[in-house]
């Protein structure tokens, strides 16, 4: 069993930063694209940033990109979210995701959650 462990959310003010970290229960992560999504109150669960597991390519949403950024640790089985100049609309719940595809970046491609993280901003 996949077992993933967010951590790192809080409530900040806007400007500041927040680093959110996942832990798995993976021998590795050298063949699976992870991913962070966030859900807010009302809203539908969106994708913020993935890296895939061939080049190790990055993407983000136009929302956070120049802000966010992703990175992975294959031999740790890590994958962290730095959030930098947060805005009150990055409040969510925060969820690490695995997915068996070479890239991902909807709900549907990720078989693996965890139980999420809560960030909140205020202004």
């Amino acid at each position: 069993q996949v077992q993933l462990v967010e951590s790192g959310g809080g409530l900040v003010q806007a400007g500041d930063s927040l680093r959110l970290s996942c832990a798995a229960s993976l021998l590795t992560f050298s063949r699976y694209t992870m991913g962070w999504f966030r859900q807010a109150p009302g809203k539908e669960r969106e994708f913020v940033a993935g890296v895939s597991w061939r080049q190790n390519s990055t993407y983000y949403t136009d929302s956070v990109k120049g802000r966010f950024t992703i990175s992975r640790d294959n031999a740790k089985n890590t994958v962290d979210l730095q959030m930098n100049s947060l805005k009150p609309e990055d409040t969510a719940v925060y969820y690490c995701a695995r997915s068996a595809m070479p890239w991902g970046a909807d709900t549907w491609q990720y078989a693996y959650w965890g139980q999420g993280t809560q960030v909140t901003v205020s202004s």
